[in-house]
């Protein structure tokens, strides 16, 4: 990606991830920057192992994984259109724990962005243990989103990213 910067973002098809991804984009616009939407896939040997998965198997999970991402994307484009659509999106699943795979991405990028909590089960964490991760071992900042209220959610959609940061 040949722009002034990337920003790295991690997607789980979650609420909080949409709301990081938003984030993600409108600060790349403002920035001129580049999006890396990173879904991170369980380990191939994990699959192949557990499963009895053929290597074509594995390769169509990762297709789907990415799919996962690139509509969530579509979708965040499409509903806040402006300057977010033209930001240049990389989308690329790959395998390995949600926080390893995000702070090795992170390690060439100008900023990580997760959500406050993803799909992990214990929904009353103030932080989920992906991001807690990110932010104890990245080398890069970290930028963790909360949620939008539901209240403000259902109503204005033109929100600044920063009141949401």
């Amino acid at each position: 990606m040949s722009t002034r910067g990337t920003i790295v973002v991690g997607v789980d098809g979650s609420d909080g991830s949409r709301t990081a991804l938003e984030f993600a984009l409108e600060d790349a616009a403002r920035r001129g920057a580049a999006v890396r939407v990173l879904c991170a896939l369980p380990e191939a040997d994990y699959w192949a192992t557990a499963y009895a998965m053929t290597p074509s198997l594995l390769q169509e999970l990762a297709a789907d994984v990415e799919k996962v991402g690139r509509d969530m994307v579509d979708t965040v484009i499409r509903e806040r259109g402006g300057a977010i659509a033209g930001v240049p999106v990389e989308i690329p699943a790959v395998g390995g724990s949600p926080a390893h795979v995000l702070v090795s991405a992170a390690r060439d990028a100008d900023l990580l962005v997760v959500g406050r909590r993803g799909r992990g089960g214990l929904r009353s964490a103030v932080l989920g243990s992906v991001g807690l991760q990110c932010v104890l071992h990245a080398s890069v900042l970290v930028t963790v989103v909360r949620p939008v209220p539901q209240s403000r959610a259902a109503g204005d959609k033109r929100e600044p990213a920063e009141a949401r940061a």
